[in-house]
């Protein structure tokens, strides 16, 4: 290979990863946070804070512990399945930590069909989540946080 012509590939991969890393940023920025119902803060509270917070149609992140999960079964009707179609409504995402589902704490069949179940940090020595990789293999980055922040908070409360 002639020199100019690696010099050529070795700009041209460092404008891709440049690109990329802007484009997760920009991404980052266009998206509200992670607000939690269940730490202290109930279902419709912490609704009510994140549409607030995210007016306009910003996507933002609900997690719902325990017994705040409640709220995204299917067969909740009422005031609770009236905020948590808001939520939905307002480009919210709505969460549980896939711990609570494999504990029998949340039965996955019985969730309304939004639910994303995610899932916290691998356990020590484990090659489930690769070093430099944001997501599991099954998770789709899609539905998850951009921010590299968020995502972060995110995996350690659902640990």
């Amino acid at each position: 290979m002639h020199p100019s012509a690696a010099r050529t590939g070795w700009r041209f991969a460092v404008v891709a990863v440049a690109t990329t890393l802007l484009a997760v940023a920009a991404a980052a920025q266009t998206q509200g946070g992670l607000y939690v119902a269940g730490a202290g803060f109930g279902f419709e509270a912490a609704a009510e804070r994140a549409m607030a917070q995210n007016p306009g149609g910003r996507r933002f992140f609900l997690l719902s512990l325990p017994p705040e999960t409640e709220a995204l079964y299917a067969t909740t009707t009422g005031a609770r399945a009236v905020v948590r179609d808001r939520v939905v409504a307002a480009n919210g995402v709505l969460l549980v930590c896939r711990r609570d589902i494999d504990n029998g704490k949340l039965r996955a069949d019985a969730l309304v069909p939004s639910v994303v179940a995610v899932r916290g940090w691998p356990p020590k020595g484990s090659n489930e989540l690769p070093a430099g990789k944001r997501y599991f293999a099954d998770e789709d980055p899609a539905k998850l946080p951009a921010s590299n922040e968020t995502l972060r908070r995110l995996r350690s409360t659902c640990s």
